[in-house]
């Protein structure tokens, strides 16, 4: 009996990321056997056009759609396959590559693609923040403000990523937030307050290290205004999976909460900046999208909800 082959569609934006694709399209022609893979690559050639593939595989019963680029085009594409029968491979080839560094994707696109050929799926959770879909990350304050002078920069990177926290630092101005979910509400200034699905922005910036893709839930990073001297043990802790030792730091562990803050402006989704308004809804979605994933990868370390509750809330 001659086995089907699966059905693959690889996705590639040639302008993401700084190295070269030229030569990816073979390369993972070759990497994919052709008597096991029924392999169509598509090149992009403008925004949505990935979405646009995405769906076209779904209707056409697509086993995998592998996204090349970075955390754009993957968003791009695994926002439009949730709830579908159709698994997101991933080949990280963007600066922060949020998503694929969660779930230990290499970036190395031989062994992104030796990950693929394992054919390990797993669903993991997606996020809506006022309808929105994100994966990782979305929120309010100073990462939102980051995001937004990022947005308009050629060059991305870690270096750049830090120069423009700096530089943002001495004018961000912390709002009074209320924010409420049903295990309690807080109301408080807060310098960022970020809702993890995943446990990092992209550039392993780590703002809820034991969040995890795959409870249901998200949590809710609350770091409360810093001066100039919190400012090098925070960068240090961000960027060492410590942050949440940082005595300024509250973490919420919930499926859903409400955002209230003085005034409409910026928030990001995804390290994409978007204009929001005063009140901000955002809930999780559990396992609702397949991805290929690497089969053994380090655990976590889970918060407990109940300590959380009596630290927190008494």
């Amino acid at each position: 009996m001659v086995q089907q082959k699966k059905k693959v569609y690889v996705i590639i934006n040639p302008k993401s990321g700084t190295s070269s694709k030229q030569n990816l399209p073979h390369k993972i022609a070759e990497m994919l056997d052709a008597h096991k893979f029924d392999v169509h690559i598509f090149i992009t050639g403008y925004a949505g056009h990935g979405s646009e593939i995405a769906k076209q595989a779904i209707i056409d019963k697509v086993d995998y759609v592998i996204a090349v680029g970075g955390d754009g085009t993957v968003n791009e594409v695994a926002s439009t396959l949730i709830d579908s029968e159709t698994s997101l491979g991933i080949i990280p080839m963007g600066s922060g590559n949020g998503l694929g560094r969660d779930l230990h994707i290499p970036t190395d696109p031989k062994k992104a693609l030796e990950v693929i050929l394992e054919e390990n799926i797993e669903y993991i959770d997606y996020g809506k923040v006022n309808g929105h879909i994100f994966f990782c990350t979305c929120g309010v304050g100073f990462d939102a403000e980051v995001a937004a002078k990022a947005s308009g920069q050629k060059n991305r990177g870690s270096l750049m990523y830090l120069k423009n926290m700096f530089e943002i630092f001495f004018k961000q101005k912390p709002q009074t937030y209320e924010i409420i979910c049903p295990e309690g509400t807080i109301k408080d200034k807060a310098f960022v307050v970020t809702c993890a699905n995943a446990s990092q922005y992209g550039y392993n910036a780590h703002i809820a290290p034991r969040a995890d893709i795959q409870d249901g839930l998200m949590n809710v990073a609350i770091l409360k205004p810093l001066s100039i001297l919190d400012v090098p043990q925070t960068s240090l802790q961000l960027f060492t999976k410590k942050i949440d030792e940082n005595n300024k730091m509250i973490e919420l562990l919930t499926n859903e909460v409400t955002i209230k803050r003085e005034k409409e402006g910026i928030m990001h989704i995804d390290g994409d900046p978007v204009k929001m308004g005063k009140e901000i809804n955002v809930k999780i979605i559990k396992q609702g999208l397949k991805v290929l994933v690497p089969k053994d990868p380090p655990k976590k370390n889970p918060l407990d909800p109940q300590e959380i509750l009596l630290r927190v809330f008494g």
